[in-house]
């Protein structure tokens, strides 16, 4: 019987694990993948990170589980299929597998919806981007383009225009989706141009985003901009599938926690991408992962 088992070793399951250790929890993580770090290890710079500019995702993933195995805290490669609340104890199904515990936290962040398209996943963190406020500071006075039509992709192409040369707005439909006041502000931009009815056929570079090339719905013809980044904002899917039919969650599928991380059911927690809030950074994340280990360790003292 474990008090405590992590889920997920992306930053807040990391961070998670650290605070639990240092608690006196007896506590395991478990990742499905075998190198722990999420969503950072393929993050070519991480530069609002408070104390660490101009760091190297890889390595920051690194240093989070250098920290963890200084503390002895217990990893195991495992994928789970299920989480079973039997009231004072819950069972964690792997697909090897089930564990006792108290107290479980979920950390499996969240997975961006990726274009498809050719140069996009060999480019990313090299100009192709899911997260304009992590990454738009590297593009000051240059051109990018935001891929998407909703409130995220209108968000990050306002944000962008602060600082950016000029912004194009890509959406393959003829109208926006984002909230109107949001497009009233969009609309207003000077160095933004949207394109509507337009989709991106493939990011063109080498070492470094250069162009896209992109096709008009309506005319089938096909042109190419060039831009120094293509930030894509067309969804994002928390890994929630495991709770969601166990506790509340909203529209989206994030869990619904406050900063405790203490979710509607007693003993489950969230920490990181998949709880419901308004900014999803490392740092954040890192936040998380101490309020749920601290919250986890006070629930486990009381059963």
């Amino acid at each position: 019987m474990y008090d405590l088992i992590i889920i997920g070793s992306g930053p807040a399951g990391l961070s998670a694990a650290v605070y639990g250790k240092r608690a006196g929890l007896k506590l395991l993580v478990l990742e499905k993948n075998p190198m722990s770090g999420g969503q950072v290890l393929n993050t070519y710079e991480v530069d609002n990170y408070l104390g660490m500019p101009g760091m190297n995702g890889f390595d920051m993933g690194m240093q989070f589980r250098q920290h963890a195995d200084s503390l002895g805290v217990e990893f195991r490669e495992a994928e789970v299929s299920a989480i079973e609340d039997k009231g004072d104890k819950k069972v964690v199904h792997t697909d090897r597998e089930a564990l006792e515990t108290k107290a479980v936290i979920l950390a499996t962040g969240a997975v961006h919806a990726h274009l498809g398209v050719p140069g996009e996943e060999e480019l990313s963190g090299m100009g192709v981007s899911y997260c304009a406020t992590c990454d738009g500071a590297f593009f000051k006075g240059r051109t990018v383009a935001v891929v998407g039509g909703g409130d995220v992709a209108l968000e990050d192409a306002i944000y962008l225009a602060r600082a950016c040369e000029k912004v194009y707005l890509i959406h393959r439909r003829d109208e926006l989706r984002g909230a109107a006041l949001l497009q009233e502000e969009l609309k207003a931009l000077p160095n933004v141009e949207l394109l509507y009815s337009h989709v991106v056929e493939e990011i063109l570079g080498e070492d470094a985003v250069e162009g896209i090339r992109i096709r008009d719905l309506k005319t089938g013809e096909s042109s190419q901009l060039s831009v120094a980044g293509v930030f894509i904002a067309v969804g994002i899917r928390p890994g929630t599938e495991l709770v969601r039919e166990l506790t509340a969650c909203d529209e989206g599928g994030y869990v619904l926690a406050g900063e405790d991380c203490a979710t509607q059911m007693p003993g489950l927690f969230v920490a990181g991408d998949v709880r419901r809030k308004p900014i999803r950074q490392i740092v954040t994340a890192v936040s998380d992962g101490a309020n749920a280990a601290v919250a986890a360790g006070v629930y486990c003292r009381g059963n």
